[in-house]
């Protein structure tokens, strides 16, 4: 019967592998990017419409805007985007805010139409654990949730 040997070396590394796997976090959300065709007119939308606080633009070239969006990370919208771009509702990003009938007086008050998940204009949709959602496009037309999730 022969023994098998494992060398120390790779035994020593197996055993640091599968600590250093068991140890790594999990990643992290740093930013989302948005392409937008009109870079000053969807920095005015998105920090009216979801009151953002804008943060140091690294690149400095007047291309790009970030906003901070708390410990979720940054929006990063990037000016270049053809316009009449057709985008699907389930490819949207969704923002919580504490009043959702709060949210809608904005959002009227903007002129920014806004519909239900079917697709019923000014009606809210009220989710199973009741959450209470409306749907609506940026200046681009990308589609936007805001609920009143906790």
């Amino acid at each position: 019967m022969r023994k098998i040997i494992f060398p120390p070396l790779l035994l020593f590394s197996f055993l640091f592998f599968q600590k250093s796997m068991a140890q790594q976090s999990p990643a992290v959300l740093n930013h989302i990017a948005v392409y937008v065709s009109d870079l000053s007119k969807s920095t005015a939308f998105y920090g009216s419409v979801f009151n953002l606080k804008e943060i140091p633009e690294p690149f400095k070239d007047g291309k790009h805007t970030w906003f901070s969006l708390g410990n979720a990370g940054a929006l990063h919208l990037i000016q270049g985007a053809k316009n009449d771009q057709i985008f699907d509702k389930n490819g949207h990003l969704c923002f919580s805010v504490a009043s959702i009938d709060i949210f809608i007086k904005t959002l009227s008050a903007k002129n920014i139409p806004f519909e239900d998940w079917p697709g019923k204009a000014g009606a809210v949709t009220v989710r199973v654990d009741g959450v209470k959602q409306v749907y609506f496009k940026d200046p681009d037309g990308h589609w936007l949730e805001t609920n009143d999730a906790k």
